[in-house]
């Protein structure tokens, strides 16, 4: 095993690798460009013309797609997977991912699109850091774009893998990448239908990247579901720039959009959902959601509601679930 294969162990240590450039046995290029930051070039010869983003610990108490990524790094680390595309490979949020935390400070995946903008925060600083390292990485044109930028939603859901796919002007999702998603055994996405500050959000609308927000399952007690398995699997295949041999029909893809979202405007907010209430949960008619100061209600008013990423505890201004909606 590579040094540079256990870029998640160094990136919790805070440790700087002596080697910062490493090959595999089969001739791929492992660089080290700064903290929980790897860039993997193919061996001469094997470039299959692919840039492929894989991101994790935006947020660092999301602990699944931390441990995806990291099986994947140590895989190309010792060889068992042989990269055909350039990959850049993050852990976003070191500082969190320490303290087994959501987030240190600001939330790192509301900064980017240039929210970090005059900010002073070490989370503005890495948005900008991560931008920066994108920008670079997409430095080729004629390369095909893609970026995963991994999450786990930290509670149960009816639907267990789902994705977010950016809004970006004059642009339709393209078939064969909500097709990459179906067969990695992604039950969802959601499509949206405004602009957001996500990760995913930045390379698909600044560097033309198919780039989504893959919400992956959730493990308890430390056990994989088979889906998270699909997943892993699906990702190799990009990698390696092979085709997946499919023994089972692949999932049908629901789609959703968003149609409101329920925001937390002072200290009186108060959810009025079950603490435990899964993702996707459908909401009749009249169903109270939530209600801040001055009588500001949330009540379900669109026929086929159903609920997406309920949490109270959220800044004042930020979002604290989204109301999406069956599209057809």
């Amino acid at each position: 095993m590579l040094t540079l294969g256990r870029l998640l162990e160094l990136t919790l240590a805070g440790r700087e690798p002596l080697e910062k450039i490493q090959f595999t046995a089969d001739g791929a290029k492992l660089q080290w460009l700064g903290e929980g930051v790897l860039e993997v070039t193919p061996a001469d010869g094997q470039d299959a013309g692919l840039d492929l983003v894989f991101s994790a610990g935006v947020h660092g108490c999301e602990v699944v797609p931390i441990e995806l990524l990291d099986r994947l790094t140590q895989a190309i680390g010792c060889g068992e997977i042989r990269p055909r595309a350039r990959l850049l490979l993050l852990f976003c949020n070191p500082p969190a991912m320490r303290q087994g935390v959501r987030r240190a400070g600001q939330d790192l995946n509301r900064l980017f699109c240039g929210k970090h903008a005059n900010g002073s925060t070490d989370e503005a600083r890495r948005a900008s850091q991560l931008e920066a390292l994108v920008a670079g990485f997409f430095r080729e044109p004629g390369r095909r774009r893609w970026h995963y930028d991994l999450h786990s939603a930290m509670r149960a859901s009816k639907l267990l893998q789902f994705a977010i796919c950016p809004w970006v002007a004059d642009r339709k999702v393209s078939p064969e990448s909500l097709m990459r998603l179906q067969y990695s055994a992604v039950d969802a996405v959601l499509l949206q239908e405004q602009s957001s500050a996500t990760f995913s959000a930045h390379t698909a609308t600044c560097h033309g990247a198919e780039a989504f927000t893959v919400e992956l399952a959730e493990a308890p007690g430390s056990v994989w579901p088979d889906c998270l398995g699909d997943f892993l699997r699906a990702a190799r295949h990009w990698i390696e720039a092979t085709e997946p041999v499919q023994t089972k029909p692949p999932r049908p893809l629901m789609k959703f959009r968003l149609v409101r979202e329920i925001i937390k405007r002072s200290e009186q907010f108060v959810l009025r959902l079950p603490t435990d209430i899964e993702n996707f949960t459908a909401l009749p008619l009249g169903t109270l959601l939530a209600e801040d100061e001055g009588g500001v209600r949330w009540v379900v008013e669109e026929a086929g509601a159903h609920i997406l990423f309920p949490l109270a505890d959220v800044s004042i201004g930020e979002r604290a679930g989204l109301i999406v909606v069956p599209r057809g």
